[in-house]
C-alpha cells in the first residue's frame, strides 16, 4: 500500500510532477474528508455542544460535580480573576452579567463574579444516546427495512429492465431503433418537477400511492442505465451472439448466459448508481408514502425537524447510520467503476 501510494513517475526518481500530484491529491482528499470527518464526530455530541458557537471538532460535554447541599449536580467553570491563578468553581444560578458560584474546595463559600471572568470546562465526551434513543423513541428499524426494500428490489428491476432494453437497442436491427434510442436520451433532460403529477395520477390509478411499490415501480426505467449498458454491449463482438444462435440457444438465454456475463463490469457500475439512487431518495417517497409505517429513512430523518427546532445531534447520528450501507457496497463494487465507466463509452 505504502509503494502504491509513494510510486513516482520515474522509479527512484521524484520530480516536480510527483509533487504536484501527491500535494492536489491530498488537497483534494482532505476536502473530501474533512465534511465527512466532522459529521461522524458531530453524531457523538450533545445537543447543546452542537449548536454551540464556536464549533469544536471533538466531541465535548459541560463537565459536573455533585456538592453536599446542592440538590442537582453542577457544571464546572474556571475563575479567572485578575492577578490570581484560575481556581474552578460550580454555576449555581447566572443572572444577566452576574453568576453566582461556589467553591468546589470550600462548598460553603459562594461568589458573585462577573461571567467575563469565568469559562466553562469541557471534556472529551461521546453521546452514544444520539444512536440509542431514536431507535427507541421512533420506529426507525421500520424505516430501515423499508428502504432496504425499497433499495434491493428497484435495483434488481433495474438492472433486469435496463439490461433488456439495452441488448435490444444494441444487437436486434429493427426501423425506428435510433429514433427510440433518441428517445429515451431525451428523457434525461426532464426533471422530475415536470413528470412529477404524471407520475402520481399513474401511481394512484394503479391503487399504489401509500404503498412501497409506487415508489419502486416508478423508478425502475432509468435512461442513464440503458445508455450505459447500450454502449458497453456494443462492444460485444456479435459474432458471440451469431454462434449461439447457431448452437440453437435461444434469445432470451443469449441474454442471460452470454451477454450479462460480458457486462459484468457495467451492470456493477449501474448497481451501484441505482443503490445510491434509491437509498438516498426523499421526494418521490414524499409524495407518493403518507403513512409513517410506510416512511423511509430519508423521510425519516425529516421528523426530526419540527416548527421552531431541529433535532441535528440525532439528525447526525441517523445520517452517519444511513450512509454505512451505502459506503459497504461502494467499497465492494469500486474495482469495477473505472473499467465500467471508461469501457461502456467506448465504440
Amino acid at each position: 500500500m505504502f509503494k502504491f501510494l509513494f510510486r513516482t513517475k520515474h522509479p527512484g526518481k521524484i520530480d516536480i510532477a510527483d509533487i504536484l500530484s501527491w500535494a492536489w491529491l491530498f488537497f483534494g482528499t482532505t476536502m473530501v474528508a474533512i465534511p465527512i470527518a466532522w459529521a461522524i464526530l458531530s453524531s457523538f455530541k450533545t445537543e447543546a455542544e452542537v449548536n454551540s458557537f464556536p464549533p469544536s471538532l471533538v466531541p465535548k460535554a459541560a463537565e459536573t460535580i455533585e456538592l453536599d447541599g446542592q440538590s442537582k449536580p453542577l457544571s464546572v467553570w474556571e475563575w479567572h480573576k485578575e492577578g490570581e491563578s484560575a481556581k474552578r468553581v460550580a454555576l449555581i444560578r447566572r443572572i444577566g452579567i452576574k453568576a453566582t458560584v461556589v467553591d468546589i474546595q470550600n462548598p460553603e463559600q459562594t461568589y458573585q463574579v462577573p461571567i467575563s471572568e469565568i469559562t466553562q470546562v469541557k471534556g472529551v465526551h461521546f453521546e452514544w444516546n444520539n444512536y440509542t434513543d431514536p431507535l427507541k423513541q421512533f420506529d426507525f428499524v421500520t424505516y430501515i427495512k423499508n428502504t432496504v426494500f425499497v433499495t434491493f428490489v428497484a435495483t434488481i428491476l433495474t438492472l433486469v429492465l435496463n439490461s433488456m432494453a439495452a441488448f435490444a437497442l444494441s444487437k436486434y436491427r429493427f426501423r425506428g431503433k435510433n429514433a427510440i434510442f433518441m428517445l429515451i436520451l431525451s428523457t434525461l433532460m426532464l426533471p422530475l418537477s415536470v413528470i412529477m403529477v404524471p407520475a402520481f395520477i399513474v401511481v394512484v390509478g394503479l391503487n399504489l400511492a401509500d404503498n412501497l411499490w409506487g415508489v419502486i415501480f416508478a423508478t425502475v426505467a432509468t435512461p442513464t442505465g440503458v445508455f450505459m449498458l447500450r454502449q458497453y454491449m456494443l462492444t460485444i463482438p456479435d459474432d458471440l451472439i451469431e454462434a449461439a444462435r447457431v448452437d440453437a440457444a435461444s434469445e432470451f438465454r443469449i441474454y442471460w448466459r452470454v451477454v450479462l456475463p460480458l457486462c459484468a463490469p457495467a451492470i456493477a457500475v449501474l448497481a451501484i448508481f441505482s443503490v445510491i439512487w434509491r437509498w438516498n431518495d426523499f421526494l418521490w417517497p414524499l409524495i407518493v408514502l403518507s403513512s409513517p409505517e410506510n416512511y423511509t429513512l430519508q423521510i425519516g430523518l425529516n421528523t426530526f425537524q419540527g416548527q421552531f427546532s431541529v433535532q441535528w445531534h440525532y439528525i447526525l447520528a441517523m445520517t452517519v447510520i444511513a450512509l454505512l450501507p451505502v459506503t459497504v457496497v461502494f467499497l465492494l463494487l469500486q474495482k469495477y467503476i473505472t473499467q465500467g465507466v471508461a469501457s461502456s463509452g467506448v465504440k
